[in-house]
């Protein structure tokens, strides 16, 4: 596969437009793990490969970290040449504002609406009718992976499901494993407690929450049952004692855990272990429960420019993470799927397959990140990040604060 992602960047060296001013351009994210990082020098190569300089802002931690940092540098005067958001409301303040580049003619040269799939992507990139961000990829939260070690040395079949899982928990403790790996930033409480909601729910249900925003269902007996699945989670998580998603990506990969609810970026972190999909690893979308995925992901924004250089820079950075080798060859480093419907991906992984049968054929879901605000979402992050971390807080107490921000969410 290595190979194939080498002769994919050559490919797209040779088919992206050359700047005609060369110029550098800032780009600030928060990949920073190890398939992140492959993934990042993907786009880097080939942006640099049209006469441009991809000049790397990471910014260690989580999204919840790096967000409010890029936010404060555009409303503080000091933008960077690019930014990563999640597909969604994140950045809608900053477009409401007039700060972010309209690349309405970008799209359209490139014929985004006819290639970039599902449409909601785009449609979380569009405000008042232009288009403000380019769609990198499609991840979706989803995802239990399995140790498959972990559980050849309890003798324990591998899980198909969660229900086995929860119930092999217990002898992966006796053995002196972690049985489910959770750090403790906290949007990953709360990515968790959403893969319980809408893969034991259902998506009625998760869309009854998220999309209506229905403060009765969020306070009945259907949530409740996710609550209860949710204090089953935090006993199984109890003693990780990691704090990134990676880490604790890293106990399932090296067999110290049994397994993770984590989204498909994680299985760039066990390809860039060289471990095997359903050799090493198993991957169970839905849960083994409930197929259907959310359809979230990663969108570049671009903040207004005086400089014109930059500006053209701006153009054709955009055109270049839409371009399909491109898209190939840093998706199959990030383990998420590509945005467009028209590209080849014949060197994915068993997992990855998996997920992109599901998305084919309609089993999907809008995310969180595009249903209710950046100040929702931080909200139930608090709140979620308190009930794994408090044993004191009941899964009652816990789902009437849920409902609480339910009721008030916008």
């Amino acid at each position: 596969m290595r190979i194939r992602a080498f002769a994919a960047v050559l490919a797209a060296t040779a088919a992206l437009p050359f700047a005609a001013q060369a110029t550098d351009l800032e780009v600030t994210h928060w990949w920073t793990s190890g398939g992140e990082a492959a993934a990042v020098k993907e786009l880097a190569t080939a942006f640099d490969a049209t006469g441009n300089k991809w000049i790397d802002g990471a910014i260690a931690g989580s999204g919840s970290t790096a967000r409010p940092i890029m936010i404060s540098r555009i409303t503080g005067g000091d933008p960077m040449g690019a930014t990563q958001f999640n597909h969604g409301r994140q950045a809608e303040e900053l477009v409401q504002s007039g700060l972010m580049r309209d690349l309405s003619d970008v799209a359209e040269k490139g014929k985004w609406k006819d290639v970039i799939k599902p449409s909601s992507l785009l449609d979380s990139c569009t405000f008042e009718g232009k288009i403000y961000c380019a769609p990198v990829n499609i991840h979706s939260w989803q995802w239990l992976w399995l140790s498959n070690s972990a559980f050849e040395k309890i003798g324990v079949p591998v899980p198909k499901d969660w229900n086995e899982f929860v119930a092999a928990g217990p002898k992966l403790r006796e053995a002196g494993l972690q049985p489910l790996a959770l750090g403790g930033q906290a949007f990953q409480a709360a990515g968790l407690f959403d893969v319980l909601l809408i893969s034991i729910g259902g998506r009625e249900l998760y869309e009854k929450v998220y999309q209506d925003k229905d403060e009765e269902t969020a306070a009945g007996p259907d949530m409740a049952k996710i609550f209860a699945a949710a204090d089953e989670a935090r006993k199984l998580a109890k003693g990780s004692n990691v704090q990134d998603w990676n880490q604790a990506t890293n106990l399932v990969l090296s067999g110290k855990a049994g397994g993770q609810i984590m989204g498909d970026w994680a299985q760039g972190e066990f390809q860039q272990a060289g471990q095997v999909a359903g050799k090493d690893y198993t991957c169970l979308p839905g849960l083994g429960l409930n197929q259907v995925l959310t359809t979230g992901g990663d969108a570049i924004y671009f903040p207004l420019l005086e400089d014109e250089e930059k500006s053209k820079a701006q153009e054709v950075l955009a055109e270049t993470i839409v371009d399909p080798k491109v898209q190939i060859a840093f998706n199959l480093k990030k383990g998420s799927v590509p945005v467009r419907g028209d590209v080849d991906l014949g060197a994915a992984n068993d997992c990855m397959k998996k997920g992109i049968e599901i998305i084919a054929r309609g089993d999907v879901a809008i995310s969180t990140d595009q249903l209710v605000s950046a100040d929702s979402q931080k909200q139930k992050e608090d709140l979620m990040s308190e009930f794994f971390a408090k044993e004191s807080m009941t899964p009652q107490q816990a789902q009437e604060r849920f409902a609480e921000i339910i009721g008030s969410a916008d």
